[in-house]
């Protein structure tokens, strides 16, 4: 991947606004490890699948974020793409758009956002697309409160064959 100076200002630009949950995400430990294994296990081979389909662009917002419509399980998810994020985090709103009924013993792992300290729902979603780049068995969080809105993470992006940023838009390769 190859960004010169502008591309790499833009992309800081749009991790300003969700640098606390992206951090918090990236630290998920709860203390217990072999919780998270029964989750991990069960996709572990789906997950190392590649994408599949079409590159597609992401046009840069005027507020210098990249702003997506993503297909979650058959559902349209507005979504900011966050390359600090290391798992796509949905708000509790956008899961039960999706179907997911959580109880509140789901939501076992603690997570840092911009709000403070919140409580989150490990999950697996079967397909993330967006436009033609598809991925499929999608480790995820659903965050209980303090999310203002869903994020497109690593657990997505990272298995893109490439994704590259420009001043105008965001490409994403499968």
């Amino acid at each position: 991947m190859r960004f010169d100076l502008q591309s790499t200002i833009v992309m800081l630009a749009a991790l300003t606004s969700s640098f606390v949950a992206a951090f918090a995400l990236g630290n998920l430990s709860d203390g217990n490890p072999a919780e998270a294994r029964p989750m991990l296990a069960a996709v572990a081979a789906d997950r190392d699948a590649p994408a599949r389909g079409t590159a597609t662009q992401i046009v840069r917002s005027a507020d210098g974020h990249y702003w997506a419509q993503a297909d979650v399980d058959g559902r349209a998810v507005k979504v900011l793409v966050d390359t600090g994020a290391s798992v796509v985090a949905l708000t509790r709103e956008d899961a039960a758009r999706l179907g997911l009924r959580l109880k509140p013993e789901d939501f076992s792992r603690e997570v840092q956002t911009a709000s403070g300290i919140a409580k989150a729902a490990p999950v697996t979603l079967d397909r993330v697309a967006v436009a033609g780049a598809s991925v499929e068995n999608v480790e995820a969080l659903v965050v209980e409160a303090g999310l203002t809105h869903s994020l497109l993470g690593m657990s997505y992006l990272g298995r893109l064959s490439r994704f590259e940023a420009t001043p105008s838009g965001l490409t994403l390769r499968p």
